[in-house]
């Protein structure tokens, strides 16, 4: 598809394009035309669309011209309109123009992004979400109380000697307090919401033969790594992505876990331990069909030191050995018995509960800056009312957690954030 959008759209698809008759461009109807070549001769049959301002993706006239498949057709469209006036978009500006003509703010802007970005149905769903304005829903009536927070200082200031009451300290700390609570519990979301976007890391850890690599196949449900009865077979970190409710998940099988035989085991166990130390979540696999060795109990413990981990035993279809207190996940990785209960505590230890089911968190760093931002300039705003500091001094603090919040719709937002937000979309966006 080529799309064209901006005062001249029309004008510049009627001069590429042979229409049976002259078009009446009726908004949001599609007729057929040729796409002829510089002899004149057709190349190709279209379907042309035409969307009226403002009721498009750009709020600006926009003709979208929907070719064949081919690489060299949509090569010679996009070198037509080129030579009849048009010029090749930027990356993201047409989500830029939409940005600036009003019809969506700088969340919604930003969630176009990450649903082209989306590897997971889930990731497209909270994109789409975003898109839809969900994140602004919820930071618009946080504004709009600290707007009239501030209102209520101005008018208390500028227009004292007409008897206008002067707010108290209590109420200025009961204003602030719906906000600071709210802006909190968007900060406090952005701990799923990271993960949501940008996903995991995972490491599977153990003794030799206790089934990682085994376990790691099972749950990507793929062979990706090599399985042997020789102990040692995994001599460096194997990784691959898969999802897992929605959540990209990167797996890492990691060598065997024991004093080493060589030089090259040696570096596997110390590459395991630096993937221990680096992962999200850490799955510690035991063998239940073998006792549960003192070493398996300090891989556990170190395990629990670094961050949160789950502890695995595998191999319950054969006859139990270990002795285990506490609790843990039994699995086979030859029959798949347990894999369902092992893939609803990895997504239970990484989802705080009943968060997948939120909408409008946040899943943008910047968003959790700003919010951060604001957040300090309401905490200084009400560390001053204690102070019984002049409200003039107050609005400061309250102007600067409003600005954070601007900068998040985009109300002030900088060019060059807006450049550096917009040049990470792909062209034609």
């Amino acid at each position: 598809m080529l799309r064209l959008s901006g005062a001249q759209a029309r004008e510049i698809a009627a001069r590429i394009l042979r229409f049976r008759k002259p078009p009446e461009w009726e908004p949001w109807t599609a007729t057929l035309a040729e796409l002829p070549d510089s002899d004149g001769h057709a190349v190709d049959e279209v379907v042309v669309s035409f969307f009226a301002r403002p009721r498009s993706y750009t709020a600006e006239d926009v003709v979208e011209i929907s070719c064949h498949g081919s690489p060299i057709v949509l090569r010679h469209a996009v070198e037509r309109a080129c030579d009849s006036g048009a010029r090749l978009a930027e990356p993201g500006e047409f989500t830029l123009r939409a940005f600036l003509n009003g019809r969506i703010d700088l969340p919604q802007a930003e969630a176009v992004r990450d649903l082209i970005e989306a590897t997971t149905l889930y990731q497209a769903r909270i994109a789409a979400q975003q898109a839809g304005g969900s994140v602004s829903r919820r930071v618009a009536p946080l504004k709009e109380q600290l707007v009239e927070l501030i209102a209520l200082l101005e008018a208390g200031i500028d227009f004292a000697e007409d008897d206008v009451s002067v707010a108290s300290d209590a109420e200025i700390l009961a204003r602030i307090e719906p906000v600071a609570k709210g802006i909190e519990e968007l900060v406090s979301s952005f701990e799923y919401g990271k993960l949501v976007h940008s996903g995991l890391n995972l490491a599977i850890v153990g003794r030799p033969n206790v089934g990682k690599s085994s376990l790691f196949n099972r749950l990507l449900e793929q062979d990706r790594a090599i399985v042997t009865e020789t102990p040692g077979t995994t001599r460096d970190l194997v990784s691959e992505v898969a999802a897992i409710e929605g959540i990209p998940v990167k797996f890492i099988d990691t060598a065997g876990i024991r004093p080493g035989q060589d030089r090259v085991e040696t570096l596997g166990v110390e590459r395991s331990f630096q993937a221990m130390a680096d992962a999200d979540l850490t799955l510690v696999v035991v063998d239940l069909s073998a006792p549960f060795e003192a070493e398996d109990l300090a891989l556990v413990e170190r395990a629990r030191r670094q961050g949160r981990c789950l502890l695995v035993g595998n191999k319950c279809d054969l006859d139990r050995r270990a002795e285990i207190d506490g609790d843990y996940v039994a699995v086979s990785a030859l029959t798949g018995e347990g894999i369902a209960t092992l893939r609803r505590r990895i997504a239970e230890a990484i989802a705080p509960a009943g968060m997948d089911n939120q909408t409008g968190f946040i899943t943008s760093l910047r968003h959790e800056r700003l919010l951060k931002e604001a957040l300090a300039a309401l905490e200084k705003g009400r560390a001053a009312v204690a102070e019984r500091i002049p409200h003039e001094m107050l609005l400061l603090d309250f102007y600067a957690a409003l600005q954070a919040l601007d900068a998040i719709t985009g109300a002030t937002t900088a060019d060059d954030i807006l450049n550096r937000i917009f040049s990470t979309f792909c062209i034609g966006k």
